[in-house]
Protein backbone atom coordinates (compact mmCIF):
# COMPACT_ATOMS: atom_id res chain seq x y z
CA UNK A 1 0.00 0.00 0.00
CA UNK A 2 3.01 2.33 -0.21
CA UNK A 3 5.13 4.04 2.44
CA UNK A 4 3.58 5.07 5.72
CA UNK A 5 2.76 8.75 6.00
CA UNK A 6 3.22 11.00 9.00
CA UNK A 7 -0.32 12.41 9.08
CA UNK A 8 -2.28 12.01 12.28
CA UNK A 9 -5.22 9.67 11.83
CA UNK A 10 -8.36 11.83 11.79
CA UNK A 11 -10.96 11.09 14.44
CA UNK A 12 -13.78 11.17 11.93
CA UNK A 13 -14.58 11.63 8.26
CA UNK A 14 -17.11 13.55 6.25
CA UNK A 15 -18.41 11.25 3.50
CA UNK A 16 -19.81 12.80 0.32
CA UNK A 17 -22.29 10.63 -1.60
CA UNK A 18 -23.44 11.73 -5.07
CA UNK A 19 -26.85 10.66 -6.35
CA UNK A 20 -28.28 11.53 -9.74
CA UNK A 21 -32.05 12.06 -10.14
CA UNK A 22 -33.70 8.69 -9.52
CA UNK A 23 -35.52 8.69 -12.85
CA UNK A 24 -32.13 8.56 -14.63
CA UNK A 25 -30.42 6.11 -12.29
CA UNK A 26 -29.49 2.45 -12.80
CA UNK A 27 -30.11 2.29 -16.55
CA UNK A 28 -27.85 -0.78 -16.76
CA UNK A 29 -30.41 -2.75 -14.78
CA UNK A 30 -32.67 -2.54 -17.83
CA UNK A 31 -33.85 -6.01 -18.84
CA UNK A 32 -33.67 -7.21 -15.25
CA UNK A 33 -35.72 -4.44 -13.69
CA UNK A 34 -38.60 -2.69 -15.49
CA UNK A 35 -38.09 1.02 -16.08
CA UNK A 36 -40.80 1.93 -13.61
CA UNK A 37 -39.02 0.01 -10.85
CA UNK A 38 -35.46 1.29 -11.38
CA UNK A 39 -35.90 4.56 -9.44
CA UNK A 40 -37.11 2.53 -6.45
CA UNK A 41 -34.04 0.31 -6.60
CA UNK A 42 -31.72 3.32 -6.93
CA UNK A 43 -33.34 4.86 -3.86
CA UNK A 44 -33.13 1.62 -1.87
CA UNK A 45 -29.44 1.24 -2.77
CA UNK A 46 -28.80 4.80 -1.62
CA UNK A 47 -30.77 4.34 1.61
CA UNK A 48 -28.81 1.20 2.51
CA UNK A 49 -25.51 2.87 1.58
CA UNK A 50 -26.18 6.05 3.56
CA UNK A 51 -27.61 4.12 6.51
CA UNK A 52 -24.43 2.04 6.73
CA UNK A 53 -22.19 5.09 6.44
CA UNK A 54 -24.07 6.86 9.23
CA UNK A 55 -23.64 3.76 11.40
CA UNK A 56 -19.86 3.69 10.77
CA UNK A 57 -17.94 4.80 13.88
CA UNK A 58 -15.26 6.50 11.75
CA UNK A 59 -17.77 8.87 10.12
CA UNK A 60 -18.76 12.22 11.60
CA UNK A 61 -21.25 13.30 8.94
CA UNK A 62 -22.68 12.32 5.56
CA UNK A 63 -23.38 14.84 2.81
CA UNK A 64 -25.54 13.70 -0.12
CA UNK A 65 -25.33 15.75 -3.31
CA UNK A 66 -28.59 15.33 -5.22
CA UNK A 67 -31.26 17.26 -7.08
CA UNK A 68 -33.87 14.56 -6.49
CA UNK A 69 -36.40 15.82 -3.91
CA UNK A 70 -37.66 12.37 -2.89
CA UNK A 71 -34.14 11.01 -2.41
CA UNK A 72 -33.12 14.13 -0.51
CA UNK A 73 -36.06 13.77 1.87
CA UNK A 74 -35.56 10.04 2.47
CA UNK A 75 -31.82 10.32 3.01
CA UNK A 76 -32.18 13.37 5.27
CA UNK A 77 -34.60 11.30 7.35
CA UNK A 78 -31.76 8.82 7.92
CA UNK A 79 -29.54 11.60 9.24
CA UNK A 80 -27.65 12.77 6.14
CA UNK A 81 -27.22 16.40 5.20
CA UNK A 82 -28.36 17.00 1.62
CA UNK A 83 -27.24 19.71 -0.78
CA UNK A 84 -28.47 20.37 -4.32
CA UNK A 85 -26.18 19.44 -7.16
CA UNK A 86 -24.07 22.06 -8.91
CA UNK A 87 -25.33 23.43 -12.25
CA UNK A 88 -23.89 21.55 -15.20
CA UNK A 89 -23.20 18.62 -12.93
CA UNK A 90 -21.92 15.18 -13.78
CA UNK A 91 -20.58 12.78 -11.19
CA UNK A 92 -17.14 14.32 -10.66
CA UNK A 93 -18.51 17.86 -10.69
CA UNK A 94 -21.00 16.84 -8.01
CA UNK A 95 -18.21 15.38 -5.88
CA UNK A 96 -16.00 18.44 -6.30
CA UNK A 97 -18.93 20.66 -5.37
CA UNK A 98 -19.84 18.57 -2.33
CA UNK A 99 -16.23 18.43 -1.14
CA UNK A 100 -15.88 22.19 -1.61
CA UNK A 101 -19.01 22.80 0.47
CA UNK A 102 -17.65 20.54 3.21
CA UNK A 103 -14.21 22.16 3.26
CA UNK A 104 -15.68 25.68 3.19
CA UNK A 105 -17.52 24.89 6.41
CA UNK A 106 -14.71 22.84 7.98
CA UNK A 107 -11.30 23.25 6.28
CA UNK A 108 -9.66 20.66 8.51
CA UNK A 109 -12.03 17.79 7.82
CA UNK A 110 -11.00 14.57 6.12
CA UNK A 111 -13.24 13.99 3.10
CA UNK A 112 -14.26 10.73 1.43
CA UNK A 113 -16.30 10.28 -1.73
CA UNK A 114 -18.39 7.11 -1.83
CA UNK A 115 -20.67 5.56 -4.44
CA UNK A 116 -24.40 5.55 -3.64
CA UNK A 117 -24.98 2.00 -4.92
CA UNK A 118 -23.45 -0.20 -2.20
CA UNK A 119 -26.54 -1.94 -0.81
CA UNK A 120 -24.51 -4.60 1.06
CA UNK A 121 -22.22 -2.06 2.76
CA UNK A 122 -21.05 -2.97 6.26
CA UNK A 123 -20.14 -0.15 8.68
CA UNK A 124 -17.24 -2.12 10.19
CA UNK A 125 -15.70 -2.80 6.77
CA UNK A 126 -16.01 0.85 5.82
CA UNK A 127 -14.30 1.80 9.09
CA UNK A 128 -11.36 -0.48 8.23
CA UNK A 129 -10.99 1.13 4.82
CA UNK A 130 -11.14 4.67 6.22
CA UNK A 131 -8.61 3.78 8.90
CA UNK A 132 -6.22 2.54 6.20
CA UNK A 133 -6.87 5.61 4.04
CA UNK A 134 -6.03 7.94 6.94
CA UNK A 135 -2.32 7.13 6.49
CA UNK A 136 -2.15 8.85 3.10
CA UNK A 137 -2.92 12.36 1.78
CA UNK A 138 -5.16 10.78 -0.88
CA UNK A 139 -6.25 7.16 -1.25
CA UNK A 140 -8.81 5.08 -3.10
CA UNK A 141 -10.45 1.67 -3.05
CA UNK A 142 -11.02 -0.10 -6.38
CA UNK A 143 -14.34 -1.72 -7.15
CA UNK A 144 -14.87 -5.48 -7.20
CA UNK A 145 -13.99 -5.62 -10.90
CA UNK A 146 -10.63 -3.89 -10.26
CA UNK A 147 -11.50 -1.36 -12.96
CA UNK A 148 -13.45 1.41 -11.27
CA UNK A 149 -13.45 3.06 -7.85
CA UNK A 150 -15.96 2.95 -5.02
CA UNK A 151 -14.17 5.18 -2.47
CA UNK A 152 -11.77 8.12 -2.78
CA UNK A 153 -10.35 9.98 0.23
CA UNK A 154 -8.41 13.18 0.91
CA UNK A 155 -6.87 14.45 4.12
CA UNK A 156 -6.60 18.22 4.54
CA UNK A 157 -5.27 20.20 2.80
CA UNK A 158 -5.21 17.78 -0.15
CA UNK A 159 -7.98 18.27 -2.71
CA UNK A 160 -10.27 15.34 -3.43
CA UNK A 161 -9.63 15.50 -7.21
CA UNK A 162 -12.22 12.84 -8.20
CA UNK A 163 -11.92 11.02 -11.53
CA UNK A 164 -14.78 8.52 -11.25
CA UNK A 165 -16.35 6.77 -14.22
CA UNK A 166 -15.15 3.88 -16.37
CA UNK A 167 -11.53 2.82 -15.69
CA UNK A 168 -11.16 5.23 -12.77
CA UNK A 169 -8.81 2.92 -10.86
CA UNK A 170 -6.03 3.74 -13.31
CA UNK A 171 -6.86 7.45 -13.31
CA UNK A 172 -6.88 7.73 -9.52
CA UNK A 173 -3.61 5.83 -9.28
CA UNK A 174 -2.06 8.09 -11.93
CA UNK A 175 -3.25 11.14 -9.99
CA UNK A 176 -1.09 10.12 -7.03
CA UNK A 177 -3.76 8.56 -4.84
CA UNK A 178 -2.63 5.42 -3.01
CA UNK A 179 -4.56 2.24 -3.74
CA UNK A 180 -5.95 0.51 -0.65
CA UNK A 181 -5.41 -3.26 -0.89
CA UNK A 182 -7.21 -4.57 2.18
CA UNK A 183 -8.87 -7.98 2.10
CA UNK A 184 -12.19 -8.70 3.75
CA UNK A 185 -13.86 -5.45 2.69
CA UNK A 186 -15.98 -6.86 -0.13
CA UNK A 187 -19.08 -4.90 0.86
CA UNK A 188 -17.24 -1.60 0.27
CA UNK A 189 -16.16 -2.72 -3.19
CA UNK A 190 -19.45 -4.21 -4.41
CA UNK A 191 -21.30 -1.46 -6.23
CA UNK A 192 -24.37 -2.57 -8.17
CA UNK A 193 -24.82 -1.70 -11.83
CA UNK A 194 -26.10 -4.99 -13.28
CA UNK A 195 -28.30 -7.93 -12.31
CA UNK A 196 -25.16 -10.02 -11.73
CA UNK A 197 -23.83 -7.35 -9.35
CA UNK A 198 -27.12 -7.43 -7.48
CA UNK A 199 -26.96 -11.20 -7.09
CA UNK A 200 -23.44 -10.91 -5.67
CA UNK A 201 -24.51 -8.14 -3.29
CA UNK A 202 -27.38 -10.33 -2.14
CA UNK A 203 -24.91 -13.09 -1.30
CA UNK A 204 -22.92 -10.62 0.81
CA UNK A 205 -26.13 -9.63 2.64
CA UNK A 206 -28.30 -6.72 1.55
CA UNK A 207 -29.43 -3.78 3.63
CA UNK A 208 -33.06 -3.82 4.65
CA UNK A 209 -34.37 -1.37 2.04
CA UNK A 210 -33.02 -3.34 -0.91
CA UNK A 211 -33.86 -6.70 0.69
CA UNK A 212 -37.44 -5.55 1.28
CA UNK A 213 -37.75 -4.37 -2.32
CA UNK A 214 -36.45 -7.67 -3.67
CA UNK A 215 -38.82 -9.67 -1.46
CA UNK A 216 -41.87 -7.87 -2.86
CA UNK A 217 -43.40 -7.80 -6.35
CA UNK A 218 -41.53 -5.88 -9.04
CA UNK A 219 -43.80 -3.16 -10.51
CA UNK A 220 -44.74 -3.83 -14.10
CA UNK A 221 -43.81 -7.51 -14.24
CA UNK A 222 -44.57 -10.55 -12.13
CA UNK A 223 -41.66 -12.67 -10.87
CA UNK A 224 -40.63 -15.35 -13.31
CA UNK A 225 -38.30 -18.34 -13.25
CA UNK A 226 -34.75 -17.28 -14.00
CA UNK A 227 -35.32 -13.62 -13.09
CA UNK A 228 -32.65 -12.12 -10.82
CA UNK A 229 -35.41 -10.27 -8.98
CA UNK A 230 -37.63 -13.05 -7.76
CA UNK A 231 -37.00 -12.07 -4.15
CA UNK A 232 -38.32 -14.55 -1.62
CA UNK A 233 -39.83 -16.62 -4.45
CA UNK A 234 -36.40 -17.58 -5.77
CA UNK A 235 -33.87 -16.38 -3.25
CA UNK A 236 -34.80 -17.95 0.10
CA UNK A 237 -33.40 -16.57 3.32
CA UNK A 238 -32.67 -13.08 2.03
CA UNK A 239 -30.12 -11.69 4.45
CA UNK A 240 -30.29 -8.13 5.66
CA UNK A 241 -27.40 -5.99 6.76
CA UNK A 242 -25.63 -2.74 6.16
CA UNK A 243 -27.56 -0.67 8.70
Amino acid sequence: MGPMQSQVTPAAWTVVVPLKPLIRAKSRLAGAVPGAARPGFALAFAQDTVGAVIACPAVRRVVVVTDDPLAAARLAALGARTVPDAPGAGLNAALRYGAARVRAADPDTAVAALNADLPALRPAELARVLHAAARFPRAFLPDAADIGTTLLTALPPSPLSPAFGGPSRARHRASGAVEITLSGVDSVRRDVDTAADLRTARDLGLGRHTATLLAGPVPGRPPREGSPLRGAHGWPDTRCGGE
